[in-house]
């Protein structure tokens, strides 16, 4: 069972508060913008434009589950098949047009409804899959008595070009300094990220599901591996 984690002033009432006004001001100032990413998506891609996902938020202490949310992004991948009308990896789906969406973050763009919504944040660490979380430690699950964010220390850290572990490692470290001073620290951090550069290719690779990655280190079994799989399945079930 997760404890539970004292939260400060900040956390409980202004975190809210600011996020409420900077996902309205997104709307206002970024709808225009909005609007181009999706006319491009559907000619690029096709239908549907936004591609929705369940990703655990929010641990209820009451029962110690994670919520399950639909998080909202840009769809960035195509429906190729192959010749038996299979879905090509991923990989081969997520073509230049995708890639340059995810290189600039505009894919995440409608992850603002999840913040006025109230399952995210503006900056809390990454959601993961649910397929992801089955495989975590109470310990590691202390992640997820933060809301989600759109941003978030590991990300600034390194992203997808740092390991599962280190992952988990800043996602735990941010949860023990919520403050105002560290989240703008990281909201100027994620500004320079995005338009500093554009994203290396290793940060931006397609790593694995943290299961398959513990299956491929010999950290877990195969038995294990199948039975935790099947429990995300059924979480998915019954949300």
């Amino acid at each position: 069972m997760v404890r539970n984690r004292k939260r400060g002033v900040y956390e409980k009432y202004v975190k809210r508060l600011l996020d409420i006004v900077c996902s309205l001001l997104a709307f206002i100032v970024f709808g225009w913008l909005y609007v181009l990413i999706a006319i491009l998506v559907r000619i690029k891609l096709g239908r549907p434009v936004i591609f929705v996902q369940p990703r655990p938020g929010l641990i209820d202490p009451k029962t110690g589950k994670e919520k399950i949310f639909d998080m909202y992004k840009f769809r960035t991948m195509s429906d190729k098949r192959d010749e038996e009308g299979n879905l090509l990896s991923d990989e081969e789906r997520l073509g230049k047009f995708g890639k340059a969406l995810r290189a600039t973050s505009l894919d995440e763009l409608l992850e603002a409804f999840n913040i006025l919504k109230g399952d995210m944040s503006i900056i809390g660490p990454r959601p993961q899959l649910v397929r992801d979380v089955v495989f975590m430690s109470d310990e590691q699950r202390m992640r997820h008595t933060a809301k989600p964010g759109l941003s978030g220390l590991a990300q600034v850290m390194g992203r997808n070009a740092i390991s599962w572990e280190d992952k988990i490692y800043w996602d735990l470290k941010y949860i023990d300094d919520v403050s105002f001073l560290n989240d703008v620290r990281i909201v100027l951090l994620t500004v320079k990220k995005v338009f500093g550069k554009i994203e290396s290719s290793e940060e931006l690779e397609m790593k694995d599901d943290y299961g398959d990655a513990l299956l491929k280190a010999g950290k877990v079994s195969q038995e294990k591996y199948n039975s935790l799989q099947k429990k995300a399945k059924k979480l998915l079930s019954e949300r």
